[in-house]
């Protein structure tokens, strides 16, 4: 009898455990809509593949979404701006970056209508904005705005995200938007760019990116998967690097960007092309993960604080920052 109910003590416990591996190995991730090719490895499930693990790709409409989601546990890796970010990490959120998903670049713009009568960022005071809050589009409207001499308190910026942003501006509601692509692709097509984001790094010295993001608690359990899938990212943005002229409106890989993100096949190539994709390198330099990174979100905590949408701005940054996979992706 007490072999018997060792036996089964035992089958239990095996029971528990195999359940207990089974759901270590599954993951959700978030992901929003920007165009970037990470978007085509998720198409073809080269993750699930590499892995073996359940993958679940969840699409959130803002990187504010994104923290939330992650603060709750409802997922466990996640893609966002380097502003929600900065502020997730000085809201104490047990997050890491490790991955530098895209400098931003010139894919986010600020737009203004046409026939608005806004030919500078001064034209701006009393006129309607909209940007998705606590977004690296927020975070740089606002920087455009101070270096420009221009009380934000007098423009009216209104908090929608994307999809909204693109219903508002169809209905006529909004005279201008600092917003991404496919967003971004719409409203260039009845208004003029006032200004990137790139040019305002290049008059500010702050510029901004979107990474991805993981749970420290996830990460700790999952230190192979986590090589697997920066091994995965550093391929399929080397393959865009390495053949754009292949990545035509007409091929798999823009056909399923577009899918994933919702723009249109035709103005995919064009989009990507606003962005810098750093290599697996790339990433582990100062620049990036190395300490760069470190710095961005500092300097954005700073500029959020000053703005009040965040209370508190950490003294370091670099430990809500982890190179630790890039630089085994880079060894294997």
């Amino acid at each position: 009898m007490k072999k018997t109910l060792h036996a089964l003590a035992l089958a239990a416990s095996l029971i528990l455990t195999g359940n207990s591996m089974a759901a270590s190995k599954e993951v959700v991730i978030a992901y929003q809509d920007m165009v970037v090719p990470w978007r085509y490895a998720q198409e073809v499930q080269n993750l699930e593949k590499k892995t073996g693990y359940k993958v679940t790709f969840r699409k959130l409409a803002s990187g504010a979404d994104v923290i939330r989601a992650l603060a709750s546990g409802s997922v466990q890796i996640g893609e966002a701006g380097s502003a929600p970010i900065a502020s997730g990490l000085s809201q104490g959120l047990n997050i890491q970056l490790f991955w530098i998903l895209d400098n931003i670049n010139d894919a986010e713009a600020l737009v203004v209508r046409n026939g608005s009568g806004i030919k500078t960022l001064a034209d701006l005071k009393g006129k309607r904005i909209a940007v998705p809050f606590v977004s690296t589009s927020h975070f740089h409207a606002l920087l455009a705005l101070e270096h420009a001499n221009v009380d934000p308190r007098g423009v009216k910026i209104l908090n929608l995200r994307p999809p909204e942003i693109a219903a508002a501006w169809e209905r006529g509601d909004i005279d201008a938007t600092f917003i991404w692509d496919p967003v971004l692709a719409k409203v260039k097509k009845s208004g003029q760019v006032l200004i990137t984001s790139g040019e305002i790094a290049k008059q500010t010295g702050t510029a901004t990116f979107d990474g991805i993001v993981v749970s420290q608690d996830f990460a700790r359990q999952n230190d192979a998967f986590l090589t697997e899938l920066v091994k995965l990212l550093a391929a399929t943005d080397d393959d865009y690097r390495s053949h754009k002229v292949a990545w035509t409106a007409d091929s798999v890989q823009i056909k399923a960007v577009a899918k994933w993100s919702g723009a249109e096949a035709a103005e995919v190539p064009a989009s990507l092309a606003l962005y810098e994709f750093p290599t697996l390198q790339q990433q582990a330099s100062a620049q990036w993960l190395g300490g760069g990174a470190a710095k961005s979100l500092a300097a954005t905590a700073a500029f959020l604080k000053t703005q009040g949408t965040i209370q508190t701005v950490l003294p370091d940054y670099s430990t809500g920052v982890n190179a630790t996979w890039v630089r085994k992706a880079a060894a294997q």
